[in-house]
């Protein structure tokens, strides 16, 4: 045995360095981020991954829905999806929060009824209140909705919103009902006409540009009908040099 496979010290000397020596960590992360690094760039260059999604997105903008990338449709679906949920699961906390605070709502004094708006406000306050009476609701939150429903209707009917003309519409038919049946008997038809009055001035601002009359919309027409008449005769052919001179049976007369 030589003099380098001797033991030194008691334990036996290693054959080779190199064989037991480990690279420290800070070299192992240099070289994980190398790696990282170079397929970071691999995938930006011309036919890599990322690089095919880039182009994806930049002519996502000049194409149809049928013509995008299926990832694209993926994402906008589920974007889209995610927002309905978000902004129903907020309109029914904003629902909930606002039928809760028409139901606390403190009592108001139903008023004496003069003047033009008592004559139209003080029968609807006391319909509601009568039949609130019958009903697990405060009259003052009957008659809060109320003027809510009114206020909705006039302005979403004056940016033009069909739904909100048509709550202006039950609106003014409920409040004139309201006021034909509360109103005294004796000033029952003033009241009621009053409210008709009122009520078709607000409408002005709520149906502002509607129209009864039809819409008629001049186009012209898309093909051209040209009536054309096509005859079709058929040529005899035609007869044979020889048939010019006569029949065959003819010959010239010989002395």
């Amino acid at each position: 045995m030589s003099s380098n496979d001797r033991q030194m010290n008691g334990q036996p000397r290693p054959n080779c360095f190199l064989d037991h020596l480990e690279l420290p960590p800070a070299r192992k992360d240099k070289q994980r981020l190398a790696r990282l690094r170079a397929a970071w760039k691999a995938s930006w260059e011309e036919g890599g991954f990322l690089y095919q999604r880039w182009e994806e997105l930049y002519q996502a903008r000049h194409a149809s829905w049928h013509e995008l990338a299926a990832w694209i449709k993926t994402a906008a679906l589920f974007g889209g999806l995610s927002l309905i949920v978000m902004m129903v699961d907020t309109a029914g906390d904003i629902a909930s929060a606002a039928l809760k605070g028409l139901n606390d709502v403190p009592a108001t004094s139903a008023g004496d009824g003069s003047g033009l708006w008592g004559t139209v406000d003080h029968p609807v306050r006391a319909f509601l209140a009568d039949q609130a009476a019958h009903l697990a609701v405060a009259p003052a939150a009957l008659y809060a909705f109320w003027q809510l429903t009114g206020l909705l209707g006039l302005v979403g009917g004056f940016f033009g919103n069909a739904g909100a003309r048509i709550a202006w519409l039950l609106f003014g038919i409920g409040s004139l009902a309201m006021i034909w049946t509360a109103a005294p008997i004796g000033g029952r038809a003033a009241a009621t006409g009053l409210a008709a009055l009122m009520w078709a001035l607000a409408s002005i601002f709520a149906l502002r540009g509607l129209t009864l009359r039809p819409i008629v919309h001049n186009h012209p027409p898309q093909y051209q009908f040209n009536p054309a008449l096509h005859l079709h005769a058929t040529l005899p052919a035609p007869a044979p040099a020889g048939d010019d001179l006569g029949p065959d049976n003819v010959h010239p007369l010989q002395r």
